[in-house]
């Protein structure tokens, strides 16, 4: 079994604790770009960009993030995490990253998310009492464009296709779709009905809190004529690699606890995280993978024995981590934790057979 692991950013905009700098949009761009060549020089497998329609985000168009990303990189994957598919159009959604596909010779993803931002619901002209089906009915589209061409296709939020030529195709005509859950167990059962991988977000709490989700999910493939055990699962999480355990939780809890408040989904709306409450959620029971490479190693292992997972994307810089800290911890994910979870899960695999 191959294990992948990758970072993802939502490139937030966001005021520096120590030097009180608010980083210009243009320096976030920059960055990002630079975050993804970084990942793809430290052997990791994965890149991805979240979508977020506010000003303290820039990332409120990843396929263009990701297009830049893809001409600066050789060979890491360039996904969304997530396209906000219940405000997008699906023609669109294929078309931009069919592009990047293109571009980067066969490495774009599409990770299709309901959005636990909600801006572009109104942005866009949706009515969030259609949340729910506004995601079903465009990753129905989505999944049909990608299937074939051209599109015949019809349904309640969009102008119905007729023999529609959907282009361009992608680099050997199929991009990865995964589907993002929060925890709902909905979305869960949908995606494993489709037969569709699960991206399962893991922010805060035990490690083991998806566990239901997981089950019903497979569950719901196995019922849809599935194999279950050929779908793959990963997580997305908050987490950073430290030179030692303190180095980890003293770098990234201050940027973490203010990315809670600042950064939250709703405006005016965060969290207040103090320390001994963020020391919790970096137990080995908890879900946030900081500490040194040694605990991230033995957490993901616990990730993957656990709920069989075969993809980590962490989330390593959120709240405004200064730029050095973020490629250091993302050279030593892709240098001394990448090697050693695949050479185990590898193992694991093996013993097993």
């Amino acid at each position: 079994m191959t294990f992948e692991i990758g970072v993802l950013t939502f490139a937030e905009v966001t005021r520096d604790i120590v030097t009180g700098t608010l980083p210009s949009p243009h320096q976030r761009v920059r960055d990002t770009i630079e975050l993804a060549r970084v990942a793809d020089q430290a052997g990791l497998d994965l890149f991805g960009v979240g979508e977020h329609h506010r000003s303290d985000f820039v990332g409120s168009a990843p396929s263009i993030l990701l297009a830049a990303a893809a001409e600066a990189t050789e060979q890491i994957r360039l996904t969304s995490a997530v396209t906000v598919l219940s405000s997008e159009d699906p023609v669109r959604v294929w078309e931009q990253y069919a592009t990047i596909d293109l571009i980067s010779g066969g490495r774009a993803e599409i990770i299709a998310g309901r959005g636990s931002y909600t801006e572009s619901f109104p942005l866009f002209g949706y009515d969030l009492r259609d949340y729910a089906d506004l995601f079903r009915e465009k990753l129905d589209l989505l999944l049909r464009i990608r299937e074939s061409n051209p599109v015949t296709w019809e349904g309640r939020f969009r102008a119905p296709l007729v023999e529609a030529d959907v282009a361009p195709r992608a680099n050997g005509d199929q991009i990865p779709i995964w589907v993002a859950v929060g925890g709902t167990p909905a979305s869960a059962v949908n995606a494993g009905r489709l037969g569709l991988p699960m991206a399962l977000a893991l922010l805060l709490g035990p490690l083991t809190t998806h566990t239901e989700t997981v089950e019903l999910y497979r569950q719901a493939a196995t019922a849809a004529g599935h194999d279950p055990g050929a779908l793959p699962i990963g997580i997305n999480t908050h987490g950073y690699v430290g030179r030692t355990s303190q180095h980890a939780r003293e770098t990234m809890y201050p940027y973490f606890a203010q990315g809670m408040v600042e950064n939250h989904h709703q405006r005016g709306q965060g969290v207040i995280m103090s320390r001994a409450a963020f020391e919790a959620q970096a137990r080995p029971a908890s879900s946030l993978l900081v500490g040194s490479s040694q605990e991230v190693i033995d957490k993901l292992i616990a990730y993957h024995q656990h709920y069989g997972i075969g993809r980590a994307m962490i989330q390593t810089g959120f709240g405004g981590l200064p730029q050095k800290e973020h490629l250091e911890t993302i050279e030593r994910l892709g240098t001394e934790v990448a090697p050693v979870v695949r050479r185990e899960v590898a193992a694991l695999a093996a013993s097993a057979a």
